[in-house]
């Protein structure tokens, strides 16, 4: 029978780079003009090795067709970190919507980890949308409870009077913003998929600003 034999990329190292140190290793289509790190590619979430890896021959480790697949779904996925396109790396827990190119992960404290043996290759970012969401519901309820949250109220204003002292104020609001902003994103891309639509519309109703703001606006 005629086998039809997809093009791969071809495995080089970086000659500026030491032996072995992550990131060294390239691979590269010169008949379509590209290069990628070897992490790049093994923690892009929609990126799977080609069917005929070989770890005794890593030259036959990707084929072009799916690296230029995961280039065009990275154009529209936007780095948490640096603000810019091609963010093909997404973390592991399912609450968590942010998107990051591999080294501008590392750079934002993510933790890696890797199984060579079973071709695991995963990150965990330090942000949860869960968490931001508890902190918009205990804002709400201070609103709309106020009498019953006296108590805990005096509690919680220490407790924000400490963190703006310690300096963590602004980075707990540019979180809350950035938790809102890639909402937004998700709600205006047309590709988002049907499951992470829904999540993202059952958030902003569960922490009731996004009501909240509507109401306000009517009322206006």
């Amino acid at each position: 029978g005629i086998f039809w034999i997809m093009a791969k990329m071809v495995r080089r190292t970086c000659a500026f780079c030491s032996e072995g140190e992550a990131g060294s290793v390239m691979y590269i289509a010169k008949e379509r003009n590209i290069a990628a790190h070897q992490d790049c590619l093994l923690f892009s979430s929609g990126f799977v090795e080609s069917e005929e890896y070989n770890p005794d021959n890593l030259d036959i480790r990707f084929d072009v067709a799916s690296v230029l697949k995961e280039l065009k779904r990275g154009k529209r996925l936007m780095c948490n970190f640096c603000r810019k396109k091609g963010a093909t790396v997404g973390c592991e827990e399912r609450a968590c919507r942010r998107s990051y190119h591999y080294f501008c992960a590392l750079c934002d404290d993510a933790a890696i980890e890797t199984d060579e043996v079973n071709g695991v290759y995963r990150y965990l970012t330090k942000y949860f949308l869960a968490d931001v969401v508890k902190i918009m519901v205990m804002v709400k309820a201070y609103f709309t409870c106020k009498s019953v949250w006296f108590s805990v109220l005096t509690v919680r204003i220490d407790f924000l009077r400490k963190c703006k002292q310690a300096g963590l104020l602004d980075d707990i609001f540019e979180e809350m913003l950035d938790t809102l902003h890639l909402a937004q994103e998700k709600l205006m891309d047309d590709n988002t998929s049907e499951t992470e639509y829904e999540e993202t519309v059952i958030s902003l109703f569960d922490c009731g600003l996004f009501e909240n703001i509507l109401t306000n606006i009517h009322s206006g």
